[in-house]
């Protein structure tokens, strides 16, 4: 018996990360399960993804697409949160509560939980959570935030660390040693913050005589920042833009670090086998960086000396460790967690 089953999330808005975590659950559905995707470019997703989309901000499509639909998937990644915008949290809460009523199972998947400033917004996920069929967060906050409400869950690592890379030929062809770089747009990368990075970058560069790749994961938000850092680092670097979120991972197969701000660019980083350091501007960055024991900054407290800030990254290129084999497998096994929790709750036998 097959089940059809909707996906929901930040999907088809160009976001490598939210692509990522797309591609990992279709990797995670059972095999009798029919995917239909919530898109912002149902074109895009199907054509590159293979599967059933619909508009997700057309009510009539999304109405439809739960109509046709057994299930109802939220998720993964930060969907309930009113720190970036007050709309978001209400649209996935909306969406869930209306599945339920319409007798879908819903299920939870990979949610990470806040920042929650709002105390509406705090109800609606307290009433949703508590609505669901199956329930899996991928950090520890997010899970003591069900705990603090009595819901059931499951805590596990991010998906994206079982995510499948594939090889990017393109690297062959680009000089070695490399150093990857994510940089994305956010009210805490200010002007001089920015100055200070580029520079900071130009520097750690002439020292270590790296070749610098620029890894935009977002378009329309990443793009610039990347065409700033190539024009002050000339031909010493290049920006790859990948669509493909298996082929993004892969380019960190080819590196040697990453430096990045967007999370699941230091995760595909870090399961890659790269030495990752971070610079976070939310939580869900601090997380990681507690969770592997990765070096980083917030980006509030960066050094206003730009040499400080090269010199902690050549000491780090230098001498700095990235994750053991033992340790990456652990973090992909625990991270097949959160397919134990779709299997069980769509058993369709």
């Amino acid at each position: 018996m097959t089940m059809r089953v909707l996906l929901s999330g930040y999907y088809g808005k160009g976001n490598g990360g939210d692509e990522a975590l797309l591609a990992t659950l279709l990797q995670m559905l059972p095999p009798s399960v029919t995917p239909v995707v919530l898109s912002g470019n149902p074109q895009a997703t199907r054509q590159g993804y293979g599967v059933e989309a619909s508009e997700r901000m057309q009510f009539l499509s999304v109405v439809q697409a739960l109509r046709s639909c057994d299930a109802l998937i939220w998720g993964g990644g930060s969907l309930i949160q009113d720190a970036t915008s007050a709309v978001s949290p209400f649209y996935y809460g909306m969406l869930m509560a209306t599945a339920q009523k319409m007798g879908l199972k819903t299920i939870a998947w990979a949610q990470g939980i806040g920042p929650i400033k709002g105390g509406s917004t705090r109800w609606l996920a307290r009433q949703c959570f508590t609505g669901c069929t199956k329930v899996s967060v991928r950090d520890r906050a997010s899970a003591g935030l069900l705990s603090q409400w009595n819901i059931p869950h499951i805590l596990a690592p991010d998906p994206v660390w079982a995510l499948a890379s594939k090889p990017v030929l393109l690297l062959e062809n680009l000089p070695s040693p490399r150093v990857a770089i994510t940089l994305r747009s956010h009210p805490q990368l200010t002007v001089e913050r920015l100055n200070n990075l580029v520079q900071a970058l130009v520097d750690f560069q002439r020292t270590t005589g790296t070749f610098i790749i620029l890894l935009p994961f977002q378009q329309s938000q990443d793009l610039a920042i990347a065409q700033i850092m190539q024009s002050a680092l000339q031909d010493n670097s290049q920006i790859i833009s990948l669509e493909d979120p298996q082929m993004l991972k892969g380019v960190f197969r080819g590196v040697d670090m990453a430096i990045g701000m967007r999370l699941h660019s230091l995760i595909m980083g870090a399961s890659e086998g790269c030495r990752c350091f971070a610079l976070s501007y939310d939580p869900k960055v601090n997380r990681l960086m507690e969770d592997v024991d990765m070096p980083g900054w917030d980006l509030a407290a960066l050094p206003e000396d730009f040499h400080v800030i090269s010199n902690t990254w050549v000491e780090h290129y230098q001498n700095g460790k990235s994750l053991s084999s033992e340790k990456i497998q652990s973090l992909v096994d625990g991270a097949l967690h959160h397919r134990e929790v779709l299997q069980a709750a769509l058993n369709t036998d």
